[in-house]
């Protein structure tokens, strides 16, 4: 393989984490839990009724990694929390060594993998762009030629002699990313950091990398669950899931695949508690359990067909009308539809059940990933979010040709029907 147009070779890269306690944070404590251990006998430190299996307090972050990436690539890194991603990235910027495995390097790292991570609060963010550029063995008359445009890039000039202990987060990712970007390296890392900043600069950030890449040659790898700003950045992505690279190539295809594994199989009956729900600080009283596909074996529904659910809902405390509804996103993630339903009266509290049906004439052949929502309206007619599970379920329509969004647009979809049901 021609290692010049190489900017990062792994090969069997592996990191092992130990669960639970390490230490008991004196000498004599963890020399009588060792000397325990090597005889097979219980931890006399370890609390009453607290796992003693040594065997099981290990676990991979990554096992066994394999990833060529060359110069002038951008890649995204995406999976669920916990596979892996941000291990990943710690390793290729050394701020931790792996348990197995090389990892091969050509050129100099910027990284920005949390907010303020690199920066002293003491210290003026003049000043901290002087040590991050110091730290990458960057003279002052190289800082200097750039200074300039890392102030202004940040929007930061009449702050940028404050110390940064008196920065907002937002001000925060707008210095970090400003130096990470200009400073001279071959390889910029950004870790979830975007989604802190403000909309517009995120744009400016993503158009920013892309400029680094195209432009001079450097090497981005971005981590994001914002599938929006992988597509608009990244030519290639990496998924990760328990440690393992499960699919690597075209960004359309990862998102898909990512979607895909994570929510599973078409399911018909899901337990709504093992989802992800969105909610306020308040507590609503409003909370979605368990939703049912009328009448279905498989999440697959021919044209003329309604898509009929019996939804469960948990009252903790008399609600108000309620108003269902249904988003339709494609596999990689692009949004198509939204159906809303009337409003639906509740009988107290406790277990309420609720039938929706959703007409599909107008959806196209297709796979389609559902997020459901409780609404209540105010006073002024506005409708506020009780609950809500982003690609609570995923179904397909057969027999149509697939629908074009590019070419048609968004979907229209009819009102929804809805009724509460006995319990």
């Amino acid at each position: 393989m021609d290692e010049q147009n190489l900017a990062l070779r792994l090969r069997g890269v592996k990191k092992q984490y130990r669960l639970g306690l390490i230490n008991h944070h004196t000498l004599q404590r963890d020399l009588q839990s060792w000397w325990a251990r090597r005889r097979g006998r219980g931890d006399p430190n370890q609390r009453i009724g607290a796992n003693t299996d040594f065997s099981d307090q290990y676990f991979w972050a990554l096992d066994g990694v394999d990833l060529d990436i060359h110069r002038g690539e951008r890649i995204g890194i995406i999976g669920a929390n916990g596979a892996g991603k941000s291990t990943l990235l710690k390793i290729i910027c050394r701020i931790t060594a792996p348990t197995e495995g090389e990892i091969d390097i050509w050129g100099r790292v910027s990284s920005m993998l949390e907010v303020g991570t690199g920066f002293h609060g003491e210290m003026t963010g003049r000043e901290n762009i002087y040590m991050n550029g110091a730290i990458l063995g960057m003279s002052r008359n190289e800082i200097d030629a750039c200074l300039e445009d890392i102030i202004d890039f940040s929007e930061l000039r009449e702050f940028i002699d404050t110390p940064v202990k008196r920065y907002s987060s937002g001000m925060f990712v707008k210095l970090a990313f400003s130096v990470a970007a200009h400073l001279r390296s071959e390889i910029m890392i950004m870790d979830e950091v975007l989604a802190v900043g403000d909309m517009a600069f995120q744009q400016k950030c993503l158009a920013r990398m892309r400029q680094a890449a195209d432009e001079e040659s450097r090497t981005v790898l971005y981590v994001s669950h914002n599938m929006s700003t992988i597509r608009q950045l990244c030519d290639r992505c990496v998924v990760l899931d328990r440690g393992r690279v499960i699919f690597d190539g075209d960004t359309e295809r990862a998102i898909a695949a990512y979607l895909d594994h994570s929510l599973g199989d078409n399911e018909t009956d899901m337990d709504l508690n093992l989802k992800s729900h969105s909610r306020s600080a308040v507590d609503t009283g409003v909370l979605m359990t368990r939703l049912t596909l009328i009448d279905k074996i498989t999440a697959v529904y021919e044209k003329g067909e309604a898509l009929r659910m019996r939804l469960v809902l948990h009252l903790t405390k008399p609600a108000p009308p309620l108003l269902f509804r249904v988003t339709l996103r494609s596999e990689s993630d692009v949004g198509l539809a939204t159906a809303w339903s009337p409003a639906v009266e509740t009988e107290g509290t406790g277990e309420q059940v609720v039938l929706l049906s959703l007409p599909l004439d107008s959806i196209a052949k297709g796979s389609f990933y559902a997020s459901l929502g409780v609404y209540r309206s105010d006073e002024l007619g506005r409708r506020i979010p009780l609950d809500h599970i982003s690609r609570a379920f995923k179904f397909e329509v057969s027999g149509l040709p697939i629908w074009n969004t590019e070419a048609h647009g968004y979907m229209a979809l009819p009102q929804m029907d809805a009724a509460l049901s006995g319990r």
